[in-house]
């Protein structure tokens, strides 16, 4: 081969670029065990189908972090921005507000000695104001509000011929960005909704910072997330809704994104014992949620909420407990799950995929099969958000175990709730009649959707590169 990497051992590392804003490769760590050139190729379907040389010597990354969580000496691991959070805090100017993903609650435990998927809402909350948050916000709200906006795009799409279908979910942005790389004839498939950390974001500069009389150019808008792929999603210019909508310079709608295990290593290094932090509640106007919300952070869960909400708006009655309220063909580990859900005389057909590979396997079927559905959930991360590259590490023995525990916390903890579709949410009911207006209206359109790019480009003049004709991969099959 006379093209030579700068990347060394391609057959048993994965290539992350130096600038990479989200992954450090630490070489001298690195033991070239092979697991993260595994999760990369295998798991994730990203490497081995792109040619460094095409690329210019270039390595394709969603930032999905699988490489990172899966990494056992410390090698790969997510850039942090935990300092910028600190100063933030320490700077008395500064009104620092965090909000918390759903899949955050049931694994942060994991790092203080607590059992997989035990619900740590409460200390959460509470240790995040013990270390000096000004506001605490919950992205489950944002969740909620993302079903409002896509699943009334699903319907209008469905039903009036808006937009193409399948419509896809846009909440996972290593997703998005595989689909604008590998699969760019499918970007205006893609939900015009921003990711439910965006849709919060936007709100705490906007909906929330009214409400609370605060000066939104103080602001700070932290995201507590099990994702590696926000900090990139966080960068991306057209995110910026917010600054756009009120004509001020009010910086991205998300300033920093903190995986898990960062937030973990805060709590360590302020020696705050979090068994001991007494449970605090969210802050009002953005920080109530409903079971719907809650599931979001397992694969599967974005579709069953869309469908409890899509039986409202199609009937206008309430989804009974089975099977919307259950929607068990949709839950669970398998990389395809499907479900044909009749509402209204309305026949809606979904699938769920998660893990690059699946995806990969799942667009390339569909394409050639011509199959047809309504709505697909998509999620890079196997098992969804609870699998996040920024999750607390499971060694591999019993990484799915630990997943299934994380996902069973959730789905226990909505099947608790009184509230269970994200339209019963009070605080978003208040966000639409005080602000918003209306579900897909013209302020719900400046500040909770986006647009996407074609980035198949970045793949050079080889777009068509499998494991068999990569040649930097242990598959490859030279030309006889």
């Amino acid at each position: 081969m006379s093209f030579e990497s700068r990347f060394q051992h391609l057959d048993r590392r994965a290539p992350i670029a130096e600038d990479n804003v989200a992954i450090i490769h630490d070489l001298e760590k690195c033991k070239n065990c092979t697991l993260c050139r595994k999760a990369c190729a295998d798991t994730m379907s990203v490497l081995d189908y792109y040619d460094l040389e095409a690329t210019g010597d270039n390595p394709i990354c969603i930032q999905c972090g699988q490489c990172a969580v899966i990494c056992p000496f410390g090698a790969m691991y997510e850039r942090t921005e935990l300092d910028k959070v600190k100063e933030a805090i320490a700077d008395p100017e500064k009104i620092v507000v965090i909000q918390t993903a759903p899949a955050v609650r049931v694994s942060i435990g994991e790092e203080f000695g607590f059992e997989p998927g035990t619900y740590q809402e409460g200390k959460m909350v509470g240790a995040l104001r013990a270390l000096g948050a000004d506001y605490v916000v919950d992205t489950n709200f944002g969740a909620d509000l993302t079903i409002m906006e896509e699943a009334n795009e699903l319907l209008e799409r469905k039903l009036h011929g808006t937009g193409p279908l399948p419509q896809f979910t846009s909440c996972c942005p290593a997703w998005v960005k595989f689909c604008e790389t590998f699969f760019p004839e499918y970007v205006s498939h893609i939900s015009s909704a921003r990711s439910c950390i965006a849709m919060e974001s936007a709100m705490v500069k906007t909906y929330f910072a009214k409400n609370m009389n605060i000066d939104p150019k103080k602001i700070v808008s932290v995201s507590v997330a099990p994702c590696t792929a926000k900090k990139a999603e966080i960068r991306r210019p057209e995110q910026n809704n917010a600054s756009r909508y009120t004509g001020e310079d009010l910086g991205p709608d998300t300033d920093i994104c903190i995986t898990t295990r960062e937030f973990a290593q805060w709590i360590r290094e302020a020696e705050l014992d979090f068994a001991a932090v007494e449970d605090s509640a969210y802050d009002k106007f953005i920080g109530a949620a409903t079971g719907g919300g809650v599931i979001f952070g397992n694969t599967g869960g974005v579709m069953e909420a869309a469908m409890r909400a899509s039986y409202k708006f199609i009937t206008g009655d309430e989804p009974s407990p089975a099977p919307l309220l259950n929607l068990t063909d949709v839950r669970g580990m398998d990389g395809v799950k499907e479900a044909s859900v009749e509402i209204g005389g309305h026949t809606i057909n979904v699938a769920v995929c998660h893990g690059g590979k699946n995806i990969r396997e799942f667009l390339n079927e569909l394409k050639a099969s011509g199959k047809t559905y309504d709505f697909i959930e998509m999620m890079a991360c196997p098992g969804g958000c609870i699998g996040g590259g920024g999750q607390p590490r499971a060694k591999l023995p019993v990484a799915n175990k630990v997943k299934g525990e994380r996902i069973e916390g959730l789905y226990n903890w909505d099947s608790n709730m009184k509230l269970r579709s994200s339209y019963e949410n009070p605080e978003i009911k208040d966000a639409y009649a005080n602000f918003l207006e209306k579900p897909l209206g013209h302020i719900a359109h400046e500040l909770l959707h986006t647009t996407y790019v074609d980035r198949s480009g970045d793949l050079g003049a080889r777009k068509d590169v499998t494991p068999e004709t990569c040649p930097t991969s242990p598959k490859f099959k030279k030309p006889e």
